[in-house]
């Protein structure tokens, strides 16, 4: 009985540390990112959508992250994602949105202006039309619509309608290829010394944008 106690006390520090870890932003980020990435690969045909998953890419103030890009005949599919619960307050012409949780609420970016970053970035690195990108938002955990959202802004595996839903051919599969291995050229390396480059620099740009403002 005392060595059983004797585990369980060791496992204490471990279990606080999970539970620390589910709760943080980081985790649910990648949980939310996962969900994705596990539902594209059992619904989209991979012979049609070619994924490419966490990809950074430089830009002329440094690097943007992209969540998913789904290349096919059908257009490109910029995915961003959002793990969120409670309400969702939004409307696609306002800089920011709000989540209420309970008794609080949290303003936080409108994600189609933050992914609007993502696909202008793609048109010129591929130098193709943005029209023939289109950005997907994509809410993941508990969270529910207090508002009309336009049928990019998704909830769960919803966006996997939206994206089966375009078929107007807009590329040739030589050109899907191309554009694959295009991408592939260009990213940064998956890495954790590339993500901690990146959430530095994004926090250097949040500074910089502060002090204007104080200005």
């Amino acid at each position: 009985m005392t060595a059983i106690f004797t585990v369980i006390l060791g496992l204490l520090p471990v279990l606080a540390l999970t539970r620390v870890l589910v709760r943080s932003k980081g985790f649910k980020g990648f949980a939310g990112e996962f969900r994705v990435r596990w539902s594209a690969w059992l619904f989209l045909s991979r012979s049609e959508y070619k994924a490419l998953h966490n990809v950074t890419l430089p830009t002329h103030d440094g690097t943007t992250q992209i969540d998913h890009i789904f290349v096919s005949r059908y257009g490109i599919f910029v995915v961003e994602t959002k793990n969120f619960g409670g309400w969702i307050f939004g409307d696609p012409d306002q800089a920011t949105w709000t989540q209420q949780l309970y008794s609080k609420t949290f303003a936080f970016q409108n994600p189609l202006r933050q992914n609007y970053k993502h696909t202008q970035t793609l048109a010129a690195l591929l130098g193709i039309p943005h029209a023939k990108i289109h950005s997907v938002i994509v809410f993941v955990g508990n969270s529910r619509f207090k508002t009309v959202m336009p049928d990019n802004v998704t909830q769960a595996d919803g966006y996997i309608r939206y994206i089966q839903a375009k078929q107007a051919r807009l590329f040739s599969p030589s050109e899907v290829d191309a554009m694959v291995r295009a991408i592939k050229a260009r990213r940064l390396r998956p890495s954790l010394a590339t993500q901690r480059a990146h959430v530095k620099q994004l926090e250097q740009r949040h500074k910089n944008r502060k002090a204007r403002r104080i200005r």
